[in-house]
């Protein structure tokens, strides 16, 4: 059939991948009756008809027969002798009805047609896309690197889907080359324009839970439920589980024997250190637990202004803070206190805050940013140690030193 040969020669969109047969009919009739529109000022008098199954498709315009002389509109009347060309025993009244040849709406028509359908049917592809990978929001995806760039990554999936990885849902480690195939968790479908616009990330707290899911089979059946995630990509991340199956231990079934069934997650993070805690709603056993490993022997918590003053053996300090105060920093935003801590028996001490006369804000801002916000935390630590976690000169730091050793000496 003419019709169909001309449509089967749309190559766009006869293999089109995302497209069912019926879908595809159902653009075709849209974008058909527009071109009638424009070629005929309506389409009311126009059935399509369409058969899905063997891809058939007729176009056919009903007019009424007139007298010779009378057609007033030549879209919707015929002319009785026009008519009988036709049919020869059609009369004036009765409804003719003629098949329409999309050759007759001239090649112009046919190339504007053309266009709109293969338009249409991206359009439907693009939305199809963005309804498939919003329904894949916060889960794991696998992708290759096509295209490295300076701000991200291009990655394309099996379907040659295009999938974006910024630079900043990044892991600081990462280095991917072409042709790698990369693990990250699909964070944020948007259609800008008709495209979808499809952003992987690798830094995401719900990347490391979705590798729970696959990785720990507890976690996966439901046996244990992850409660919180918190990370600093790449660095450290906390991770809060619970049971309520008292014959499982969580956090044991999460690491495995000597952090075997952990270790793949470890290496998949670019060998960030992961502490696995037990979940609980005390919120002091869960502040003493997040602060692990560091020993705490007490907490006083302010649940109005969501503080919680933590008392630890001086030796026990730098463990709750961290190296570069990730541990304090991590602690506080799983349970949601501001957490300060403070040396068990050392009575005498000043905040640095104390010293704004002497010591500039920002130099006690970078002592506070790893956890060190009074005179004592300060002098109990090396000169050259405190060197490595700040952006302070050692020149600096030896005069706060002085200023601070002074102050408690008087």
């Amino acid at each position: 059939m003419e019709n169909i040969a001309l449509i089967e020669s749309f190559s766009e969109f006869k293999d089109d991948k995302f497209i069912d047969r019926v879908t595809l009919m159902a653009i075709l009739e849209d974008v058909f009756r527009n071109a009638l529109k424009k070629k005929f000022g309506s389409d009311d008098n126009f059935d399509i008809i369409i058969n899905p199954d063997k891809g058939d498709l007729e176009i056919w315009r009903n007019r009424i027969v007139v007298n010779d002389g009378e057609v007033e509109e030549p879209n919707e009347e015929i002319s009785l002798t026009a008519a009988r060309k036709i049919e020869p025993d059609f009369e004036v009244g009765e409804d003719v009805s003629e098949e329409v040849k999309l050759i007759d709406l001239g090649r112009r028509a046919i190339l504007a047609l053309r266009q709109n359908l293969i338009s249409k049917i991206h359009e439907h592809d693009n939305t199809t896309i963005y309804k498939h990978f919003k329904d894949l929001e916060g889960e794991i995806y696998t992708a290759e690197v096509h295209h490295i760039r300076h701000k991200a990554i291009i990655l394309l999936d099996d379907e040659g889907n295009e999938i974006i990885l910024p630079k900043d849902r990044q892991i600081p480690s990462d280095f991917f080359r072409k042709g790698d195939n990369v693990r990250g968790v699909i964070e944020s479908v948007e259609l800008k324009g008709a495209k979808p616009t499809i952003i992987m990330s690798r830094s995401s707290p719900k990347f490391l839970e979705q590798l729970f899911f696959q990785e720990i089979p507890e976690v996966f059946d439901g046996l244990i439920t992850v409660k919180k995630v918190v990370r600093i990509p790449g660095e450290k991340a906390k991770v809060a589980v619970d049971s309520y199956d008292d014959r499982i231990d969580p956090v044991g079934a999460c690491v495995g024997m000597k952090g075997s069934r952990i270790h793949g997650i470890v290496r998949e993070l670019g060998n960030e250190n992961i502490d696995v805690i037990n979940w609980t709603a005390n919120p002091q056993l869960l502040v003493t637990r997040a602060l692990s490993p560091a020993r705490v022997s007490s907490v006083k918590l302010n649940d109005e202004k969501m503080t919680a003053q933590v008392y630890l053996k001086p030796e026990e300090v730098s463990k709750a803070i961290g190296r570069g105060g990730h541990n304090i920093r991590l602690a506080g935003q799983l349970t949601g206190y501001e957490i300060d801590v403070f040396r068990e028996g050392v009575e005498e001490d000043v905040e640095l805050t104390e010293f704004s006369d002497e010591i500039d804000a920002w130099i006690i801002e970078e002592f506070k940013k790893i956890g060190m916000d009074t005179a004592r935390s300060v002098l109990e630590q090396d000169v050259a140690d405190l060197v490595k976690r700040t952006d302070l000169e050692e020149e600096t730091i030896v005069e706060v030193v002085r200023i601070l050793k002074e102050e408690l000496e008087d």
